[in-house]
């Protein structure tokens, strides 16, 4: 009796298992996702929940915790985030992150982080029209305030930011439940 109720327990944990690999199967199979980081970008997620789990964007997770902005990021939007890498971060003169994410700096931590981000979902297709539409150049007003101008250069996208610095979109059309990322290859300064 003994070895036909470990039996049925062994079915059971196989059944299970069958049941939820093909569950996952299903739900990955519906969501087109797109890696970044070394990890899948989940459209059913949002920018917070999809963002943390990227290997290349440790710092500017870091730098939305330190700003408080986790709960911003996670809200209903939409936002268009331009998230820039750690290798974009590293570009910064030395000392710069650890400076911008002290308490007392968190003011421009906030102005920095707030210029990657445009109220709306603004697919790489819909800034391509703007910028085809304007003649090689589009602007967009920041949720900090200033303006980004866009560009684009053979089958690449651009962002200039208002020091006169070129980001280059790396990956575009990261889609989140809350609106869509554009991974850059530099950090933005307004």
């Amino acid at each position: 009796m003994k070895k036909l109720t470990n039996l049925v327990a062994l079915g059971v944990c196989a059944l299970s298992l069958i049941f939820t690999n093909a569950t996952m199967a299903q739900t990955s199979k519906k969501e087109k996702t797109v890696m970044v980081g070394g990890a899948p970008m989940y459209p059913s997620k949002n920018i917070v929940e999809n963002a943390v789990n990227s290997k290349d964007h440790t710092t500017l997770v870091a730098a939305v915790k330190a700003a408080g902005l986790v709960e911003t990021l996670s809200s209903k939007g939409p936002f268009t985030v331009f998230a820039p890498t750690n290798a974009a971060f590293d570009k910064l003169p030395k000392g710069t992150v650890e400076t911008l994410v002290k308490p007392e700096n968190k003011a421009m931590l906030t102005k920095i982080l707030t210029y990657h981000v445009v109220a709306g979902n603004h697919s790489a297709k819909s800034i391509w029209a703007a910028v085809t539409k304007g003649g090689g150049k589009a602007t967009m007003t920041t949720v900090q305030g200033e303006k980004l101008t866009f560009w684009t250069k053979g089958k690449d996208l651009y962002v200039r930011d208002a020091k006169g610095n070129d980001a280059k979109v790396t990956i575009a059309d990261v889609n989140q439940s809350n609106g869509v990322i554009h991974v850059i290859d530099t950090v933005l300064m307004p």
